[in-house]
């Protein structure tokens, strides 16, 4: 997603690497032809008749239009097959699937419905009561051509507590995507990240997208995105969340299942896509957000009240380049954004290259704009070389009243965010803006290679000391999770799954009563890819070992994934009868 300074393989052929059975075997591959419903069955008569000739000759006009559309669907997948096979072939392991999709990045096999848990170790405490719900992609079809981590559908996998027991569901989000392709029994829609990377990729399967727009195959009108990455809840509605879509609203039932309600664009006032890492003040209940794009204005703020309502956009046109802007922050104040040196790259995937791409030569930037600013004007940029954020953990007002303290990730090796994910090294600062002289001060806060970093989500915004971060042992597998102690600049705890086990982002519940910052537990999916069985893990977060309060055994695998959301049973009461 731009100059490569690292050559992954220059054959023309993929490599041949060696998965387990299974990663096939999760992934549906059968095409399925459509299906015309039932003729009508009509009484004797006279106006029966002229009923039965007007419905026969709909049935065939319609069996004519299914008759020629699916020749259209079959010319059109044997020209993908083409341009997967012989014009672009995944010659990358970044983007082959057999690579991408190996050990537990694998998808499961179809959904699972509401199944009990069984809890091998200690208690589910109290306050657990509701459900952590992860999101992450999971194909629902074995990619036919290149595939990248960032490509598959986005499932749900939602662990819901209850009297101490636990029942563990795994959805689809219901996206147009998604359903479309469910009722046609193949991809339709290519791969973003990875489809488009040469001007005769960009050609051929330009052409077919064409062609089954023309051809009613779908409807780009109605989003062709992925919602793979998060989710939020604000304004009494709970999403799932992606970068290249609108929100999906979803909802919990009281048996612990997820439904997918709909694609949600707040009342026609939000046309375009979103941020997946929207800001959510718990003393208000206010949601700010934002989009980026390859056009100008490159970035694009805007909030939400407490009851959802989206309020105007806010054009930021001093940010000159397409930034790659994955996350930003929020202070009591203002909204701060980092101008990084990963970019988006339209034009650079003609010629081969990445969706995005990065470049060194960029001098980082952080601006800094009043939350509840109506337009641009009052924005200010500030310099700070080399920062380059993909995930901010919090930022907050200083005392003094003109400083922001912002603390985040700093992917020290940017160029590999796209092409080599096991090359970056991500280590957490803390950086100090004057916004009035413009001093920038900064503080390395670890040097462990470290990302999904959470905090106690009651400071956001506001001063936090401890935040919660996972463990790369290499990106995207995270082998533990530690605890940093801000205000020290130290670690104060840490705990490793194991050998062969690995997580994700933990994420922070409080303790009912809790009276300080890290009174609560952290929660995590993992892994145990040696008996390749999956469970959640409750740890106390106040240990400095991360002592394990409870531990579930899931009833089945739970692939990598990305973000996650713990929503209290009062919450998920709220949302039913919403």
């Amino acid at each position: 997603m731009v100059p490569k300074p690292i050559i992954i393989l220059t054959t023309k052929q993929p490599p041949t690497i060696p998965i387990p059975q299974f990663n096939i075997a999760f992934v549906r591959t059968q095409e399925k032809p459509q299906t015309s419903q039932p003729h009508e069955t009509l009484r004797t008569g006279s106006p029966a008749k002229t009923k039965t000739l007007l419905t026969s000759q709909k049935h065939k006009n319609t069996n004519k239009r299914l008759q020629t559309s699916s020749i259209s669907a079959l010319i059109l997948n044997t020209l993908d097959d083409i341009i997967n096979t012989f014009i672009d072939p995944p010659i990358k392991p970044s983007v082959d699937p057999r690579h991408v999709l190996s050990q537990n990045f694998a998808p499961v096999l179809d959904e699972l419905p509401p199944t009990q848990c069984v809890i091998i170790k200690g208690t589910l405490p109290p306050s657990l009561y509701g459900a952590y719900i992860r999101n992450g992609p999971n194909p629902q079809f074995l990619p036919r051509g290149p595939y990248h981590l960032f490509d598959g559908d986005g499932m749900l996998h939602a662990i819901t507590i209850s009297n101490g027991k636990a029942t563990l569901c795994s959805r689809y989000v219901k996206t147009y995507k998604y359903k479309i392709e469910n009722k046609a029994g193949h991809q339709l829609i290519p791969n973003v990240f990875s489809g488009f990377n040469s001007l005769i990729a960009l050609a051929a399967r330009g052409s077919v997208v064409v062609a089954r727009v023309l051809t009613g195959q779908y409807n780009p009108s109605n989003g062709i995105g992925l919602v793979n990455t998060s989710l939020a809840l604000f304004g009494n509605r709970l999403f799932a969340l992606g970068e290249s879509d609108l929100p999906y609203e979803v909802k919990l039932t009281p048996n612990g299942d997820i439904q997918t309600m709909g694609r949600y664009d707040f009342n026609g006032k939000l046309l375009m896509s979103m941020t997946a890492h929207p800001k959510i003040d718990s003393d208000t209940s206010e949601c700010f957000a934002f989009r980026y794009g390859p056009i100008r204005p490159f970035l694009t703020y805007f909030r939400f009240d407490s009851n959802g309502v989206k309020h105007n956009d806010v054009p930021v046109f001093s940010m000159k380049r397409p930034s790659f802007l994955h996350d930003f922050a929020i202070t009591k104040k203002y909204a701060v954004f980092a101008d990084i040196q990963l970019e988006m790259n339209p034009l650079g995937m003609i010629f081969g290259g990445s969706p995005v791409r990065s470049d060194p030569s960029k001098v980082s930037r952080i601006g800094i704009l009043p939350r509840y600013a109506n337009d641009e004007s009052k924005m200010k940029w500030f310099d700070v070389p080399g920062f380059n954020i993909m995930h901010t953990i919090n930022a907050w007002d200083e005392e003094d009243g003109g400083t922001v303290t912002l603390v985040a990730t700093n992917i020290l090796s940017v160029q590999h965010v796209m092409e080599r994910m096991d090359l970056i090294h991500a280590m957490i600062e803390k950086v100090r803006i004057n916004v009035e002289t413009g001093l920038v001060t900064r503080q390395p806060l670890s040097a462990r290679n470290l990302d999904l970093a959470v905090i106690n989500n009651d400071f956001l915004g506001k001063k936090s000391r401890f935040v919660y971060a996972a463990i790369g042992n290499p990106m995207p597998k995270f082998s533990g999770v530690v605890k940093i102690d801000v205000l020290k600049g130290e670690e104060v705890g840490c705990r490793l799954y194991g050998e062969g086990c690995y997580g994700g982002e933990p994420f922070f519940v409080a303790m009912e009563g809790g009276e300080e910052e890290d009174d609560g537990y952290l929660v995590s999916y993992v892994h145990d890819e040696k008996k390749g069985e999956s469970k959640f893990l409750v740890m106390d977060a106040k240990s400095p070992e991360f002592e394990i309060v409870a531990e579930v055994k899931l009833p089945r695998r739970v692939p990598y994934g990305f973000h996650g959301l713990f929503v209290k049973q009062s919450d998920i009461t709220k949302l039913s009868v919403s």
